[in-house]
């Protein structure tokens, strides 16, 4: 789940709606990903590797796999 706050209170620009609906197609892409990964035996974990800002008050955090399978 992606939450927005304030979303339906006020039109957003239409590259900035753009963006979050890509960001939320890739999440759930990722999600399934994981999920194929699991079902074949492997353990994944998600972890922090940065944090992105604009300057401007707004943040992004960026992802890396951690893969681990059994030997």
């Amino acid at each position: 789940m992606i939450a927005i706050p304030g979303s339906g209170s006020c039109p957003h620009p239409p590259d900035r709606d753009t963006a979050i609906r890509r960001l939320a197609d890739q999440v759930h892409r990722l999600n399934h990903a994981v999920s194929v990964a699991v079902q074949a035996g492997a353990t994944v974990e998600l972890h922090r590797v940065s944090r992105i800002h604009d300057g401007a008050g707004h943040w992004g955090d960026q992802l890396v796999p951690v893969v681990k399978v059994p030997d």
